[in-house]
């Protein structure tokens, strides 16, 4: 028994050594990065914005097809599916009242967003799609909410739909089949706002329905202006629907953008853009289940217990708790949209995370700029990851598109915000509409 149990345990050493050979650098559940790189000026490569030309799209897998689905939208950066099939878009962009402390960084940083192809005004409205034309793209569309504050997350939860804004989680009564909504939106919970560093709050329902939880990304890189303005930011909150009340359910999670729960198990997952200006290649953003009153380690770590340098006072205490995320999804690829694949139209996605890295202005070469898979077994991550959908940078290095928000609708097929290209794109098997 004893020879048997050492054989398979070398087994075993041998299968996670295989796997981690096929990880590329900065992914995987043991990502490999360099130590911290840290220089006067960061490093600014961004892929100006350039419209996709006339013609062109994306490049899907091998066996895959990609259509537009809509296009002539304002700066789409979320979507969403609703249970009779019609596709949610969040046309949004960084709220006009935001406060922004003046500093030469900022300067460069916001002039660097202008030419990405961000930073612009803000349409503040949610757009619904329907039906499916023989091109594959919409059969209508219909602005279903419009004056709100830089919506971004969306969920439906019995007959309300929630919306995220940039600082308040609304409420709004939903009949299926809506086209429009005219009912003043309700606050039930204030969210941290004000310098809004990280601006997007994602929300997303438990598998009961019972509970949501809401991203809140933090006010800043790494604690720049002090943890004052960080209280209950760099967060996962929790909202209880029966009761109406709200808590911080896990922390130190610098901008957990992506929410999702994943349908096999139930637990929540939250894919994390970490922080910037420690190099090319470090840290990895990555791809976590969320634990009950977790610490994920920002500001005072990344990565368990990689300790950052530039964060006064230290916290010992709290970077000896601070929780090892369970998947690398490579440096500052800004891994934004997430999604679990459960439907039949493409096994070969089932059960596996579905991720629109959005692609980050502190890395050169670009990383990013793309849709990757991420396949799961027994409810975590156990494969290299796999492109799905890439092809948004031009030759010259410049950007015709940039995934955020990521969906399956109810056909099974793939939707995909692009918030730079201003449309939708729809993945299908080649040769299916």
């Amino acid at each position: 028994m004893m020879a048997g149990a050492a054989l398979a345990a070398a087994l075993l050493g041998v299968g996670a050594a295989a796997l981690a050979q096929n990880m590329p650098p900065g992914y995987g559940p043991n990502p490999s990065f360099p130590p911290p790189q840290k220089s006067l000026i960061p490093t600014l490569h961004i892929a100006p914005a350039e419209a996709w030309p006339k013609n062109t799209h994306p490049v899907p897998a091998a066996g895959l097809a990609v259509s537009l689905y809509a296009n002539g939208l304002a700066h789409p950066r979320n979507v969403y599916v609703l249970p009779n099939g019609d596709v949610l878009v969040a046309e949004t962009d960084r709220p006009a009242s935001a406060v922004e402390k003046k500093s030469v960084r900022n300067m460069v940083q916001k002039h660097e967003q202008k030419e990405a192809g961000s930073d612009t005004p803000s349409a503040n409205r949610i757009t619904l799609l329907r039906g499916l034309k023989a091109d594959g793209s919409a059969e209508m569309k219909s602005v279903l909410l419009e004056g709100l504050n830089s919506p971004y997350g969306m969920v439906l939860a019995g007959d309300t739909l929630y919306v995220a804004d940039a600082d308040a989680l609304l409420s709004f009564p939903y009949k299926t089949g809506a086209t429009r909504i005219t009912a003043q939106g309700k606050e039930v919970l204030a969210l941290p706002a004000g310098i809004n560093h990280h601006w997007t709050k994602n929300v997303v329902a438990s598998a009961d329905g019972k509970q949501l939880y809401v991203s809140v990304g933090s006010n800043s890189n790494a604690a720049d202006n002090g943890m004052e303005i960080e209280f209950q930011r760099a967060a996962i909150w929790e909202f209880d629907i029966a009761s109406g009340k709200g808590r911080v359910f896990a922390g130190g999670l610098r901008n957990p953008n992506g929410l999702a729960i994943n349908p096999q198990t139930h637990v929540l997952w939250t894919s994390v853009n970490e922080r910037d200006e420690l190099g090319n290649d470090t840290p990895p953003d990555y791809l976590t289940s969320v634990k009950e009153g977790g610490f994920y380690g920002w500001p005072y770590s990344y990565w368990g217990q990689h300790v950052d340098t530039r964060v006064k006072p230290q916290r010992p205490d709290l970077v000896a708790k601070a929780i090892v995320p369970d998947y690398g999804l490579g440096a500052h690829t800004a891994s934004l949209g997430l999604v679990f694949y459960d439907a039949g139209l493409m096994p070969q996605f089932k059960d596996g995370a579905l991720i629109g890295q959005h692609g980050s202005w502190n890395r050169k070469p670009f990383a990013g700029y793309k849709v990757i898979f991420v396949p799961f077994a027994d409810g975590k991550p156990s494969g290299p990851p796999q492109d799905v959908l890439t092809g948004f940078i031009s030759k010259d290095g410049h950007a015709y598109g940039r995934p955020v928000g990521v969906a399956v609708d109810k056909e099974g097929a793939i939707v995909v915000a692009d918030d730079v290209g201003n449309c939708v794109w729809r993945i299908t098997p080649a040769g299916k509409k």
